[in-house]
């Protein structure tokens, strides 16, 4: 069987493409190994489905720390307004949350996923599940071109156009288990270190040990990475869970990639991150509001007095760290322990040693080397007619709508250019360089 592009994957990135290509006219077959389609997509965003961000394009960039800039070009053509209108052109009325963040009013992601199966299916994109692949094929005397792939089952399939859309290695039960790394090393490109990004930290601090923090959500605190020398690295305002092993949360999450990139300089053995439980307070203000309130109410112990001023269960931690008795009273209270209290709940430190596996990642880091790759095409520089979209290349953003941004505007770029190489419209093609 013949066609003109074939898509590997089914996850949004891959969901995309397939629809950009046949928009195009071209006849396009999508591959998954799995039994169905756009299972990352029904889980994300907490069954939600957070589609994009309205933030603008810049802020869509910073937001995607991992090589952000590689995608300007793509977004030209395709940005985060253009996937609000798609969306809502399939009939997937969406509102917008608190820091941009776009989600279906249903707050169904499974709507979010049969809008896009329903588009693929209407648009004459053959779909084969159960269908793994083992390798890309290529034709020329250096492989230079394009010619197909193979399945695992030994059928060959041909086409003028691949695109891999097998993301990464994250979330392995939702079929990315970083199979398109090994087609892409084949065709001669560079697969950087991979890294789990968006990922729950881990500490030995022993009140992470003994779980007495385990459970406590902290609202609207910023999380502060620190290096070797005492340089703040980045800071992240929102919000934070501690866990049995550590940290999680959305605040934690976005710290998790420098803490790994710290740990893997080997300078170090641990990174100290610090928590601000209120960012807009001066340490004076909050020492002065602690001292209103123990004056209001002498007779009770300093404690107690800060019951509903503090999270409750942070209370006999943080009074030990600033060496303040317990049951002390106003009348009796050291002024400089006050003043070491508020810098202790301005930054309050957390020792972390690691994060989980990449395999408990949101999103991986790492990928195929985007100097190998044609920024406006998603075109490979080194085979014609391969393309790469998605999680599998070195490009990486927060959770929040800005990764699943770069996932469809990466894959609608390859699906359009795929498309347009497959037909031979040589006065559309942008050709690598």
């Amino acid at each position: 069987m013949t066609y003109d592009v074939i898509v590997i994957g089914g996850g949004p990135s891959g969901l995309m493409a397939s629809i950009a290509a046949s928009q195009e006219g071209a006849k396009v077959l999508l591959v998954d190994k799995g039994d169905k389609l756009g299972r990352k997509l029904a889980i994300s965003g907490g069954g939600r489905c957070n589609v994009t961000n309205a933030g603008d394009i810049e802020e869509i960039i910073r937001n995607i720390p991992g090589n952000g800039r590689f995608l300007y070009s793509c977004l030209t053509r395709f940005n985060n307004r253009d996937i609000i209108r798609f969306f809502e052109g399939l009939g997937i009325k969406l509102k917008e949350e608190d820091r941009g963040r776009m989600f279906p009013v249903s707050d169904k992601a499974k709507d979010v996923v049969n809008a896009l199966l329903r588009q693929v299916r209407k648009q004459g994109v053959e779909i084969r599940v159960h269908a793994p692949v083992k390798r890309v094929l290529y034709r020329g005397k250096q492989g230079k071109h394009v010619k197909g792939i193979e399945l695992k089952n030994g059928e060959i399939i041909t086409a003028a156009a691949v695109i891999i859309a097998t993301g990464g290695k994250s979330v392995p039960h939702t079929g990315s288990t970083g199979d398109g790394y090994a087609w892409a090393k084949d065709a001669g490109h560079t697969i950087t270190d991979l890294y789990p990004t968006e990922v729950p930290i881990t500490s030995a601090e022993p009140f992470i040990r003994t779980k007495e923090l385990q459970g406590l959500s902290l609202r609207d605190i910023t999380l502060t990475v620190w290096d070797s020398k005492g340089k703040k690295v980045v800071e992240h305002e929102g919000d934070m869970i501690f866990t049995h092993f550590g940290l999680s949360g959305p605040a934690a999450l976005r710290c998790s990639q420098f803490v790994v990139k710290l740990l893997k300089k080997k300078t170090t053995a641990a990174v100290l991150l610090t928590i601000d439980l209120f960012p807009d307070k001066t340490v004076d203000r909050i020492q002065k509001e602690i001292l209103e309130l123990a004056k209001k109410q002498p007779k009770k112990t300093i404690k107690n007095v800060l019951k509903g001023y503090l999270p409750e269960r942070m209370i006999p931690l943080l009074l030990q760290k600033a060496d303040l008795k317990q049951d002390l009273t106003y009348a009796h209270l050291p002024k400089k322990k006050l003043t070491e209290l508020a810098q202790m709940i301005k930054r309050f430190p957390v020792q972390v040693n690691g994060t989980l596996s990449i395999e408990k990642a949101f999103v991986t880091g790492g990928g195929v080397h985007l100097k190998e790759v044609d920024p406006k095409t998603m075109q490979s520089k080194l085979v014609n007619g391969l393309f790469f979209c998605g999680e599998i290349l070195d490009i990486h953003g927060y959770t929040g709508g800005y990764n699943i941004t770069a996932a469809f505007t990466t894959g609608y770029n390859a699906g359009l250019n795929a498309a347009r190489v497959s037909q031979r419209d040589v006065s559309q093609v942008v050709q690598p360089s």
